[in-house]
């Protein structure tokens, strides 16, 4: 089981597990906004309360160790940017992110992921650090490049983003694989 720290820091930000009052900060940044929720397979979140309980389930994955989502703030003034999550599949780690529009093109979004990647790189037992992102949306896919993440292929219709139109759309498989540890297997 793989256990992660309740915070990461890097050079700008803070990413820290989640509290019960992030809720609010998480739907005034972005949880409602729909240019920043188009690329997420889900719905934004369409009240505080829903964005309450999505907090809810995230803090339910805390303790079920299945998935890991780090508020992202910025050290200089504790201001919540974002939202990155790590979810864990036996020996691989899944990451998807969000940042608040008015943070944009910081370079926020990269410098996080790095940071997770390097975490989950850690971990004995994780032998892929994964992502995907929808090929109609290159700035995500810049993002994965830039944290050094290599692209692997289009995996055809792949993921559902409702926000868009709801059908099956392609998308761009990115990962990091510790090489040594896929010879060293059985």
């Amino acid at each position: 089981m793989i256990t992660a720290p309740e915070r990461l820091l890097t050079s700008r930000l803070i990413l820290r597990k989640p509290v019960r009052g992030d809720a609010g900060k998480m739907f005034d940044a972005w949880a409602q906004d729909p240019e920043v929720t188009r690329y997420l397979m889900r719905r934004p979140d369409g009240s505080l309360r829903e964005a309450e309980e999505s907090l809810a389930r995230m803090l339910a994955h805390w303790e079920e160790r299945s998935a890991y989502a780090w508020p992202i703030l910025l050290r200089e003034n504790d201001l919540l940017v974002g939202m990155i999550e790590a979810r864990v599949d036996a020996a691989m780690v899944n990451i998807s992110y969000v940042i608040a529009r008015a943070h944009w093109n910081k370079g926020f979004a990269t410098e996080a992921v790095r940071e997770v990647c390097a975490w989950a790189d850690a971990q004995p037992d994780v032998f892929r650090v994964w992502a995907v992102c929808a090929v109609d949306n290159p700035a995500s896919a810049r993002v994965l490049e830039k944290a050094g993440m290599t692209r692997e292929r289009i995996l055809r219709r792949w993921a559902v983003f409702p926000n868009i139109n709801g059908a099956p759309r392609d998308c761009y498989s990115y990962s990091l694989a510790r090489e040594s540890a896929l010879q060293a297997a059985p």
